[in-house]
């Protein structure tokens, strides 16, 4: 069983935190496409949702390292209670403002930066918790299932945000999500991972850090998922930002629309997600690494030039589960190849690659977006990642090889 997709869901305390981290995205994504349409209709800007992007995602710029640190040395368990507890406090101030008639676009935005420090804390432990639900070799599997928990709520959510905002407004689905950050708080204090040694506070909290980052950087099966993730994210992730725009804007559909695409990429994910990991097994992680970002870049090239809502809704299933297989395969890398004792500082600083890169590459696009479309942005962004994989592909073909099947404990 533990070769399968689903071994890990034999481990009790793996279920409930999956269960409870399915409840929250989903919770999650609804805040996500309630406030983009809110944005985007409020403003009819893309900047904006630029803006939002960066407010939201750069605080991991601290709170990664800074969470993985205290993950490594204190119950992961209890810090993603305490977080979760924040995230709560700030969706339901969401929803009062909201409701209230008082919420305005830098207030969301203010609010944004908050969620995002408590956000980043709690992913940086749960992802380095992964390993101790479960067996060593049911990591890929766990990892494969918490990306597919997180992209069934990237289904159920915006189903779920076009409803509410349908019969009510986007200041109920922030009410619901409040609820689903505290479910998180309670189900965790029934999750109880293995036994292990936590790590003595000896020296500053940051150097700790700088040793955890300067280990990362030496170890080659490290580093160059840390890199590619950065690069990834700066120039494709971005078409996530800007998914109201496209529908909006582009295809005039409204909130049906949004939810529509971002469903659709969800239901990519999950299939990706679940389908992968078997075919990395039969194949291996390397090759389904590369494919899967081939994959991305070609499907976001049709998804630029599709001439209606129905293609591109088809065309972002499609994107979904190549986007998903390419940071599943990346982080399961940064998982295999990071020392025990400094996994969670190692695996913060994934986190933090992926979370800088990507609110600065939706904030720099955004400028393009609002000046020349988002159709242009998009096909340029694709060119340029071809551009970029063949020539490493060229110059530097070990940087690509070492995230193989083989881990290499040293630089």
């Amino acid at each position: 069983m533990a070769s399968t997709s689903f071994a890990p869901l034999r481990h009790r305390s793996f279920r409930f935190a999956l269960v409870s981290s399915f409840v929250s995205s989903s919770g999650t994504w609804m805040q996500s496409v309630a406030m983009g349409v809110y944005l985007q209709v409020t403003t009819h800007n893309a900047v904006w949702l630029g803006i939002l992007t960066l407010a939201a995602w750069m605080p991991s710029a601290i709170a990664s390292p800074v969470g993985g640190a205290l993950a490594d040395r204190m119950s992961r368990e209890r810090i993603i209670q305490i977080s979760n507890g924040v995230m709560a406090l700030c969706a339901t101030t969401l929803a009062v403002l909201y409701l209230t008639g008082h919420l305005q676009p830098i207030q969301a935005v203010l609010i944004a930066i908050v969620e995002g420090f408590a956000g980043a804390a709690s992913w940086a432990s749960w992802q380095s918790l992964l390993r101790d639900l479960v067996d060593t070799d049911e990591v890929l599997a766990a990892v494969s299932l918490s990306s597919a928990q997180f992209n069934l709520g990237r289904i159920i959510g915006p189903m779920l945000a076009g409803v509410v905002m349908g019969f009510g407004s986007a200041g109920w689905c922030f009410a619901i999500n409040a609820g689903t950050f505290y479910f998180v708080v309670l189900i965790y204090g029934f999750v109880k991972s293995r036994p292990r040694q936590l790590v003595a506070p000896v020296g500053h909290l940051f150097d700790q850090i700088r040793h955890g980052a300067k280990t990362a950087m030496a170890v080659r099966g490290t580093r160059s998922p840390i890199l590619s993730i950065a690069v990834i994210a700066f120039i494709l992730s971005p078409f996530i930002s800007f998914v109201p725009t496209m529908a909006i804007e582009v295809f005039h559909a409204g909130e049906v629309g949004t939810s529509s695409l971002v469903t659709a990429q969800g239901v990519g994910a999950v299939l990706g997600a679940i389908l992968l990991p078997a075919l990395a097994a039969r194949t291996s992680r390397l090759k389904v690494l590369e494919g899967s970002l081939i994959v991305m870049i070609v499907g976001l090239a049709g998804y630029a030039v599709s001439p209606t809502l129905s293609v591109a809704v088809v065309v972002m299933v499609v994107v979904g589960a190549a986007y998903i297989g390419t940071l599943t395969g990346l982080n399961s890398v940064v998982q295999i190849h990071a020392p025990g004792g400094e996994r969670s500082r190692i695996l913060s600083l994934y986190t933090m690659s992926l979370s800088v890169a990507y609110p600065l590459g939706a904030f720099s696009q955004s400028f393009f977006v609002h000046r020349f479309g988002l159709r242009p942005v998009t096909l340029i962004s694709t060119g340029l990642m071809v551009c970029v994989y063949l020539a490493v592909r060229a110059t530097a073909p070990r940087f690509i090889s070492v995230m193989g099947d083989t881990p290499t404990p040293s630089a």
